[in-house]
């Protein structure tokens, strides 16, 4: 008779004893994950000028590349990114601030190397807008076919960084973020060439970027 009286007492201890061990979705997440992601990102250079001479335009072809991010709870964040872009234009002669085309092929790679860190604020399981700041290392390579040795222009500097966006999760393993990124890199260009004749001293501008994140 006790050990029935005493039963739905032992039910009612153990209600909230399994509440407090039943995890949540947000307590399976790991305190600090990293998610490799995917890039691709077009891009408007600010030296406007100088890229509409050499390629005919100053929004050129994608950047391509790839990195890690690391988010840590609550919503901070660190990414670590590298990409490249390529396209091969022509040679012009400027006089009096205008372009003449030579004829002669010219490429020109920009490769960055960055690194950012910001905030994310989770709206909803799904949508999350983020916001952040950083720097990166820019290395620019100029050749030409005609070129004599030590005409080749290779250069690198450090620029900074402003972002944001939002970041839609398609999938339990899947985002994908969209996001504004403004680059400023001085000390590349304006020292010598076109560039310096056009006044245009800033290798970064503004870009759109895709990314496809793996991971929680």
């Amino acid at each position: 008779m006790r050990l029935i009286l005493a039963l739905p007492v032992l039910l009612a201890a153990s209600v909230p004893l399994a509440a407090q061990t039943r995890t949540t979705p947000r307590d399976e997440a790991p305190a600090v994950s990293f998610r490799p992601f995917f890039l691709a990102k077009g891009d408007q250079f600010a030296a406007s000028k100088t890229f509409d001479a050499v390629f005919g335009s100053q929004s050129l072809s994608p950047f391509w590349g790839g990195g890690v991010q690391i988010d840590l709870r609550p919503g901070v964040f660190v990414e670590i990114e590298v990409s490249r872009f390529s396209k091969t234009g022509q040679r012009v002669f400027v006089s009096n601030g205008q372009a003449f085309p030579l004829g002669i092929p010219l490429k020109a790679t920009v490769t960055p190397f960055e690194v950012t860190g910001g905030y994310r604020l989770r709206l909803t399981p799904r949508i999350a807008p983020y916001a952040g700041a950083g720097v990166g290392r820019y290395a620019y390579s100029e050749t030409s076919t005609f070129n004599d040795a030590g005409e080749d222009v290779e250069a690198s500097h450090v620029g900074f960084i402003v972002m944001g966006g939002v970041e839609v999760r398609v999938h339990r393993w899947v985002g994908i973020g969209v996001d504004a990124q403004f680059t400023r890199v001085t000390g590349i260009l304006g020292t010598a060439g076109i560039s310096k004749e056009f006044g245009d001293t800033d290798l970064g501008g503004t870009a759109l970027r895709v990314k496809v994140l793996v991971g929680r």
